[in-house]
């Protein structure tokens, strides 16, 4: 007999595509083309706005010279960075072809405490990267179409729901999905930077006019602190990197080779972007303000005026947006297969460990959604106020992960550990010195948020993970207690009634096919009259084999009257009870509004007593067609 399906489910079907079965997750894996537009949207992403944050750190204090002589030498910094972490990554690849994530890493050499902390920092930076990713489309958007500002925030959630509905539909179907503008936003950039190259050197570079409402630009003089500055500002181009690293499963056979591969591409198209973008800023003077990015005043000035460099414009524009919102497809695809890792170690809620329809980790999916959607509406989708929270969960993750490769090293000795452990403790090193600098230099302008938030989430997992102990350890005891524990001899089975009626029909009817040593009718008199005409209705059909007790109640505790049934039958020490509950199923979910719940609270309290055995038998509604003349007969019966 075929299972009907629910309204829901069809739903689903419709919205998400017919369900994949267990056997066809092979075939969700990704080609390198595919992987590269999934896993590397993130850190491509952050070339649109890396530059513009430097400039954003340096300009109001020493003015011009953040473009003559700061600028490029920051960004050849962070990309030397950049390379130590490609490396880095590709002996952490090597080592966890499984999977190599700074969880996997941290708990496997530094601990199982050292991974709490390196998966909620990078968890926390997967949300930041959602909100600050759809906040930075918006602010591409508004930069070309001024009109879409005031709506930046509520097309800010619509794009995450967008990118959430996508990837619940399956890592190959978004890979499709995504794809293209990845690629698009590839192809302008280096297009932009290409054309702004050879008109520079044919014509010069001259500067961009200084858009309105722009940054304050200062006269001061350059100290330390402004480079550290200036440097923890373009830490947001490392974000994403480590992306490749969790994600290994989801790259085809063999996983860890492609992986690799696909990290290194990525590495080199982020590199020559960010060099590039920064190049051009530098050259053009472009300055930031509050509604036109640096980014699209580099594109507008390097394709230069006419209908088909307008045209071309647009596009850079669009394909920036594109990809700014997609980026977040990093997050979403990497988030719940990191949060399944916890989940597993029962530092997170089991849920997250279950594939859905489409044989994603659905829960993780939506779980993102919601939580970047905060930030999001809290900071008015504004990348500014966003980006101070941003990346220093991801270089505490980078540290605790490298630093976990180096020990693995060292207590492997493998073929080649010297110069893996050259490489992984290098990247060790780099990172923590990212880490404290943006730490330092970021932590009044949000980052301490991050700072108090990560070792609280990590407080509140501990407590989550000490529940489930508690639970597994006292369902392991009660197995040896039950198996060893003597058999009761004697077994009762109890009908609770509230009405004759076929739900209780059908409970009674169960009840006579178990194997018992008594069997009686249980109804809690909270409505005397009610009870009278009951008792009188079980005679009238002499169910004289299932007989009826009525139990006073008058305070109308049903679930306390009924207890007391039970704990009396309980009394003697030697009977196992069995509680039926006939339980009304509805097709809608608005039917159950109509009716109340007291047969949950029933086996609630029931349940709790030792020995006492709660059974729902289910009454579906509407699996006996009723007849128009039966339905008349009944209307006349009740009238009369």
């Amino acid at each position: 007999m075929d299972v009907p399906e629910t309204s829901g489910y069809r739903l689903k079907n419709k919205v998400l595509g017919p369900a994949l079965t267990t056997d066809q997750l092979e075939h969700e894996r990704l080609g390198k083309p595919t992987a590269l537009a999934v896993f590397a949207s993130d850190a491509l992403s952050s070339t649109a706005y890396a530059s513009e944050e430097i400039l954003r750190a340096m300009l109001p204090v020493i003015g011009f010279l953040a473009f003559t002589a700061f600028l490029v030498p920051i960004t050849l910094a962070l990309v030397t960075v950049l390379v130590i972490l490609v490396f880095s990554y590709r002996q952490t690849i090597k080592a966890y072809p499984s999977a190599g994530g700074a969880y996997i890493v941290t708990k496997d050499n530094l601990g199982l405490m050292p991974a709490q902390v390196a998966g909620v920092a990078l968890l926390t930076d997967y949300i930041l990267t959602v909100a600050v990713s759809v906040s930075a489309g918006m602010a591409a958007l508004y930069s070309a179409v001024p009109f879409f500002y005031p709506y930046r925030v509520e097309m800010a959630l619509l794009f995450i729901a967008i990118i959430a509905w996508g990837n619940l539909r399956g890592v190959k179907e978004s890979g499709r999905i995504f794809a293209v503008p990845t690629y698009a936003f590839i192809i302008s950039m280096f297009a932009m930077i290409i054309t702004g190259l050879v008109r520079g050197m044919v014509g010069g570079f001259s500067h961009v006019p200084m858009p309105a409402e722009h940054e304050a630009i200062g006269s001061g003089a350059v100290g330390l602190f402004l480079v550290l500055k200036g440097f923890a500002s373009g830490g947001a181009a490392m974000t994403g990197v480590e992306a490749i690293s969790n994600g290994v499963p989801a790259f085809k056979k063999p996983e860890a080779k492609h992986a690799r591969e696909t990290l290194v591409i990525m590495g080199a198209i982020l590199g020559t972007l960010f060099v590039g973008i920064s190049f051009l800023a530098a050259k053009y003077h472009t300055v930031p303000s509050a509604k036109v990015t640096v980014i699209s005043q580099v594109a507008k000035h390097a394709f230069g005026n006419g209908p088909a460099s307008h045209a071309i414009f647009f596009f850079v524009q669009a394909a920036t947006m594109l990809i700014l919102v997609l980026a977040a497809n990093t997050s979403f695809a990497d988030f719940p297969r990191l949060a399944s890792f916890h989940a597993d170690d029962a530092f997170m809620p089991k849920q997250l460990t279950k594939r859905g329809h489409r044989l994603v980790f659905s829960n993780g999916i939506v779980a993102l959604a919601v939580a970047a959607a905060i930030p999001v509406v809290i900071f008015k989708a504004d990348v500014n106020h966003l980006i101070p929270l941003y990346a220093i969960g991801v270089f505490t993750s980078f540290t605790l992960s490298q630093a976990g490769m180096s020990v693995r090293h060292i207590k492997l000795k493998e073929q080649g550990w010297k110069l893996g452990l050259f490489i992984n403790g290098l990247g060790a090193f780099t990172t923590g010195v990212v880490t404290i600098v943006i730490g330092v230099m970021k932590f009044w302008h949000g980052a301490w948020f991050v700072i108090v938030l990560v070792p609280v989430m990590v407080a509140l997992l501990v407590r989550l993970n000490r529940q489930y102990e508690a639970e597994s350890v006292e369902l392991e005891h009660e197995v040896d207690d039950a198996m060893q524990a003597p058999v009761r001899t004697r077994h009762s089975v109890l009908v609770l009634v509230s009405d004759l009626d076929r739900p209780t029909a059908r409970a009674i009817q169960y009840a006579r096919t178990l194997q018992a040593d008594e069997r009686r009718a249980v109804h809690a008199a909270a409505d005397p009259e009610k009870a009278e005409r009951l008792a009188h209705r079980w005679q009238e059909l002499n169910m004289i084999r299932v007989p009826l007790d009525i139990v006073d109640c008058p305070d109308r505790r049903l679930a306390r009257s009924v207890m007391d049934v039970v704990a009396e039958e309980l009394a003697d020490g030697r009977t196992e009870v069995t509680v039926l509950i006939p339980r009304r199923e509805y097709t809608h979910w608005w039917h159950r509004l109509l009716h109340d719940r007291t047969s949950d609270e029933l086996a609630k309290a029931v349940g709790r007593l030792p020995h006492a055995n709660v059974t729902f038998v289910p009454y579906h509604f509407g699996s006996t067609p009723i007849s128009a003349e039966e339905r008349a007969a009944y209307h006349a019966a009740k009238h009369h």
